[in-house]
C-alpha cells in the first residue's frame, strides 16, 4: 500500500521515513518530494508498505503524530491524476 506522508521537516530524508515505517512492516520504498530545480524537499513524500493491514496500523499510528515539533499528516495515498 502506498503511504501519503506529509508536513514533514525540510530535513527528514528518505532513509529516516523508512526507519520510522520499518516498527510497522517491511518498508518497499520511501520518497520525499523534492523540488527539480532547488533538491529542496517539498515537506512530503510517500512510503511503500507490503502489506495492507501493516499499513493501516501504521496509518493510524503516525497520523497525527510528531517528529521534528511537526505534527504528520499519514494516510493512504490517492492516485496521481493525468493532466
Amino acid at each position: 500500500m502506498n503511504i501519503y506522508v506529509g508536513n514533514l521537516d525540510f530535513k527528514v530524508n528518505e532513509n529516516d521515513l523508512k526507519v520510522i515505517f520499518e516498527e510497522y512492516g517491511t518498508v518497499n520504498d520511501s520518497k520525499i518530494i523534492t523540488d527539480r530545480y532547488t533538491g529542496q524537499s517539498k515537506g512530503f513524500g510517500f512510503v511503500t508498505i507490503e502489506n495492507a493491514s501493516d499499513a493501516n496500523k501504521a496509518i493510524d499510528e503516525l497520523n497525527g503524530a510528531t517528529l521534528d515539533n511537526r505534527e504528520l499528516v499519514v494516510n493512504e495515498a490517492r492516485p496521481r491524476k493525468e493532466f
